[in-house]
C-alpha cells in the first residue's frame, strides 16, 4: 500500500515535468505516460476507498460487538494478540468513536490468536479503559459492554498505548502522503484536460 502511494507520488511529479515536453518524438511518450499515470492513480484510489468503506468481514473470523455503556463517547481501538512461533505480535486497529448506548462491530481473524485487547480513549491521549479478553471458542461471537472506566493491567495497557501511538503515527504519515498524491493528481488532471481542450 505505502509502496504504491510512493510510486504514484513520483509518477505524478514526473508527469508534471513531462508537461513541459511539447515537441519532438518524446512528446507523445510523455503524454502517454501522463495519461497512464492519471488513469492508474484514479483507479487505484477509487478501488482503495471502496474497499475501505466496505464492511470488513473476514472469512473464518469471530464477530466482535463493542457497546459503550458509559455516559461519554470514547474512541476505541482493538488490539489482536497474535502468536507466531515464539513471537507475540500486537496488531492494532481503530474501531472508532462510539457514543453512549451505541455499538460498533468488528471481525477478528483468530487463526493465530486466542486473545484480544480493547483500549478506550477520552480525547487523543487520555487512556481511560483497557480490558483483556480470551477467545476459548472461536465459533461464538464476542460482545464487550464497556460499563466502567477500568484498566485491567497497567503493564499491558502501556504496551497497548505504544502500539496505538505507533499506529496513529503511521496513519498520519500515510494521510500526508495521500494528500500530496491528491494534490499532484489534481494538478496533472487539470493540465491534461487543459491541453486536450487547447487542441
Amino acid at each position: 500500500m505505502e509502496f504504491i502511494i510512493f510510486v504514484i507520488f513520483w509518477a505524478c511529479v514526473l508527469s508534471l515535468v513531462f508537461y513541459k515536453v511539447k515537441s519532438g518524438k518524446v512528446a507523445k511518450w510523455a503524454k502517454l505516460f501522463r495519461i497512464l499515470t492519471v488513469v492508474f492513480s484514479i483507479s487505484f484510489f477509487a478501488y482503495w476507498f471502496i474497499k475501505k468503506s466496505a464492511v470488513a468481514f473476514v472469512d473464518n473470523s469471530v464477530g466482535l460487538q463493542v457497546v459503550n455503556k458509559l455516559p461519554q463517547a470514547l474512541d476505541f481501538y482493538l488490539i489482536n494478540v497474535s502468536k507466531e512461533q515464539s513471537n507475540i505480535l500486537l496488531e492494532p486497529k481503530h474501531i472508532g468513536k462510539i457514543r453512549p448506548e451505541y455499538y460498533r462491530i468488528e471481525y477478528l481473524k483468530m487463526d493465530k490468536s486466542d486473545e484480544y485487547w480493547i483500549v478506550g480513549y477520552l480525547g487523543r491521549k487520555n487512556l481511560v479503559y483497557f480490558s483483556q479478553h480470551s477467545v476459548p471458542n472461536k465459533n461464538i461471537d464476542q460482545i464487550v459492554e464497556v460499563q466502567n472506566y477500568i484498566n485491567q493491567s497497567v503493564k499491558l495497557s502501556e504496551a497497548a498505548k505504544k502500539q496505538v501511538d505507533a499506529y496513529n503515527y503511521e496513519n498520519t504519515k500515510l494521510g500526508i502522503w495521500i494528500s500530496l498524491d491528491f494534490l499532484l493528481l489534481f494538478l496533472n488532471l487539470v493540465l491534461l484536460l487543459r491541453k486536450n481542450k487547447s487542441h
